[in-house]
């Protein structure tokens, strides 16, 4: 090991990173190797690019934005049950799984553990991960399969989340049959000189990548391949906060298969032209989602012949892919995204450092930056009241809380 710790003072004095192993001897021999673990599998060359990116200011480049075609679930009149056939049959023959991102932890809720263990205030008090398996359940019956389910944890909350199951029984489901975990890939956070941050257990402080890691993850962790091999075709992607997802849809599945596209997605109208939220439109000729920020207050408000808004279409998180999209686009790392952070750390001297305002630098990769990897994709708009009904925030905050999604569940499952 000696001779593998002097290699590593090496190159890590060539990217300015020795201080990774300040404390190294006064780790135990375990806690050496998981250390020296950790600094191999960081990609220095990408940190520096990534650190450089945090200087320089973003340029916007000229891209042509452009509305993008979508349909509208209410709208689909005689096509509904022509789209809703064709999802059935692919459903009943087991082309379909369901991916659940569950990395979080909840707490932003006040609540001590992963995201997806959260008691949202039902009579039942069931929490996310069983509402999700639940809804999961029903559409099996109705179509006498079993949808398999692959949750995807973070190192922060795998194990936490692994025992809540396995206390849970797994809520009917059989684990390595048809319930899958996996991890999702992890960056180093950095501080403003470049510096990775070492934490307080006094390994390297990591965060997870971001929801656009999910391909990368999905084919890393070889769970792709465990669909193909179990004959699945098609792939709902979805977050554990939206305890009104559907990831059982016929139309959605119909029409992609009747479109011959890789992705199909869903979208609800803006609650108004200001809304902070994503949208969907096409970048270049090519389907994209849109920030709010880039939104020009002009391009807010336009609105189309039928008083429809020209870019009201909100991007959920409920997005379904062909396996052989996750593959193409799982082949390389996605652009990464900077979030400047509050993070503890230990300097150089091993002391804790609790900061009182924003310190350090966390990446993360967008799930619909790889949209522009296809050249075409289908929209389906949807009632947001009946499909999306996100828990993000503590109920002081009055929108996108328990609450509000306590409400919206107990309404459209009729239990008041």
């Amino acid at each position: 090991m000696d001779n593998k710790v002097e290699e590593w003072k090496s190159i890590l004095k060539k990217y300015g990173q020795e201080h990774l192993l300040n404390h190294y001897e006064t780790l135990e021999d375990k806690q050496k190797e998981y250390l020296l673990e950790q600094i191999e599998a960081i990609d220095f060359e990408l940190i520096n690019s990534l650190y450089n990116k945090t200087k320089k200011q973003e340029k916007k480049e000229n891209d042509k934005i452009t509305p993008i075609e979508y349909m509208d679930k209410n709208k689909l009149y005689d096509d509904y049950k022509h789209y809703e056939n064709i999802g059935k049959k692919a459903i009943r023959e087991g082309k379909l799984a369901a991916v659940t991102m569950a990395g979080g932890q909840g707490t932003r809720l006040g609540h001590n553990g992963p995201k997806g263990t959260y008691d949202i205030g039902l009579e039942s008090h069931k929490s996310l991960f069983e509402l999700l398996c639940d809804s999961l359940k029903e559409e099996g019956k109705k179509y006498d399969v079993t949808i398999p389910w692959f949750i995807m944890t973070s190192r922060e909350n795998n194990k936490a989340t692994l025992e809540f199951f396995e206390k849970n029984k797994y809520f009917g489901y059989q684990k390595d049959k048809n319930i899958f975990f996996f991890i999702q890939g992890e960056l180093p956070m950095i501080d403003t000189e470049g510096k990775i941050l070492i934490g307080e257990d006094g390994f390297i402080k990591q965060a997870a990548d971001g929801h656009g890691g999910i391909y990368e993850s999905l084919v890393k962790s070889g769970m792709t391949q465990k669909m193909k091999q179990m004959g699945i075709e098609w792939v709902f992607i979805g977050g554990v906060d939206n305890c009104l997802v559907k990831m059982v849809d016929p139309v959605l599945m119909g029409i992609a298969i009747d479109k011959a596209v890789t992705v199909a997605c869903k979208s609800a109208v803006k609650a108004n032209p200001k809304e902070k939220v994503g949208v969907f439109c096409k970048r270049n000729g090519k389907p994209n989602v849109i920030e709010y920020s880039e939104i020009t207050e002009d391009m807010a408000e336009a609105r189309d012949e039928e008083g429809e808004l020209l870019y009201g279409e909100s991007h959920l998180l409920c997005n379904l892919f062909s396996i052989e999209a996750i593959e193409r686009m799982g082949a390389n790392p996605l652009p990464y995204h900077v979030a400047y952070k509050k993070a503890k750390y230990l300097d150089k001297d091993g002391k804790l450092v609790v900061p009182d305002s924003p310190n350090a630098y966390k990446f993360e990769a967008f799930l619909f930056d790889a949209f522009g990897e296809v050249d075409d994709m289908a929209i389906l708009r949807v009632k947001r009241e009946e499909e999306f009904a996100p828990v993000k925030n503590a109920d002081s905050a009055g929108v996108d809380c328990p609450k509000t999604a306590r409400e919206l569940y107990k309404k459209f499952y009729h239990l008041d």
